[in-house]
This record gives C-alpha cells, structure tokens and sequence, in this order.
C-alpha cells in the first residue's frame, strides 16, 4: 500500500469516514478517540509517517513513542473512569502503525481479557503446576519456548554479561 492510498496518512480527512475525532497531535504521532464504539473512550495511538508495523519506528518516533502512549493512556484512563487501559497492536488489516487504547472495567466491559483464542481449560504440566490454556492450540513444547527466550536474550544483548536494553 502506498501512502496516497493509506486512510491513516490522511489525517483529519479520513477521521469522519472512519467514525473518530483528532484529540491530540504533535510532529510525530496522532491521537484519535472512536465516535460510535462500544467502549467510551477507544483510541487510536499512530505516527504520522506512514510505517507499516512498531519495528519501522526509528528516531524521535522511537525515542517518544513510550512517552506518547503513556500520556494518552493516563488521558483515556482519567477521562473514562477506567481501571486500566489495554493496548493492542494488530497490524493484518490496516498497514500503518496503529495502537488500540482501549479503557477497560472489570466489571460491564464488553471487552476481551483473554490473550488467547477459544475456550480456557485447565492443563496440567509434567511438574504438577495447573495452567490455563487454550482448547484450540495446544501449549508450545518446552524447547520451542526455550529457544525463542534465548534468540530474544540473544538479540537484545550480545554481550552475556550484559543483561539492559
């Protein structure tokens, strides 16, 4: 997608035929509130350049965007009334960076605290310890975890002594 063809990239221009309303901007990212949604509050964090996914941040963009998304969500969160707000990253059906501030309740919320897909039931692992987990997917096998918390450890500090960002 290019981004003459990007709704996001558009701004404002696009924020009636995409039911939200501008709350707050700056140079780099944007914040869009949701005008006809189930959930009072529903925002939308996203940069102003047009990148497809959250490893395409670089710069300022990378160096703010911590900043943004907490400001935005203490804002959501005083606003509404909200225990806390989720955020969610999706990426299949729009290409441009875009976070889902979503305030949340524990209590009349219709939104979903479940991480996973399909009913949650109760698994016993081989050293006894109960878990919850999905009767659609069955748990990743010990080495396949292993191996992606070491290629991640492995990533982020090449150094083994070095255990920081």
């Amino acid at each position: 997608m290019s981004v003459d063809d990007c709704a996001l990239c558009a701004g404002t221009a696009m924020d009636d035929a995409l039911m939200r309303t501008e709350v707050w901007s700056d140079d780099l990212w944007r914040l869009t509130a949701a005008s006809v949604t189930e959930v009072a509050g529903f925002s939308y964090l996203e940069p102003r350049r047009h990148i497809a996914d959250i490893t395409e941040l670089d710069g300022a963009e990378a160096d703010s965007f911590g900043k943004a998304i907490a400001a935005a969500s203490a804002a959501i969160k005083e606003a509404t009334g909200a225990e806390l707000v989720y955020v969610y990253i999706f990426g299949d059906n729009v290409p441009h960076l875009h976070v889902h501030l979503a305030p949340h309740r524990s209590v009349g919320s219709p939104l979903v605290t479940e991480m996973i897909k399909g009913a949650r039931h109760r698994v016993l692992l081989p050293d006894g310890t109960e878990v919850w987990a999905s009767d659609r997917y069955p748990l990743a096998t010990p080495d396949i975890t292993q191996a992606a918390v070491e290629g991640i450890r492995n990533r982020l500090n090449p150094d083994p002594e070095r255990q920081e960002l």
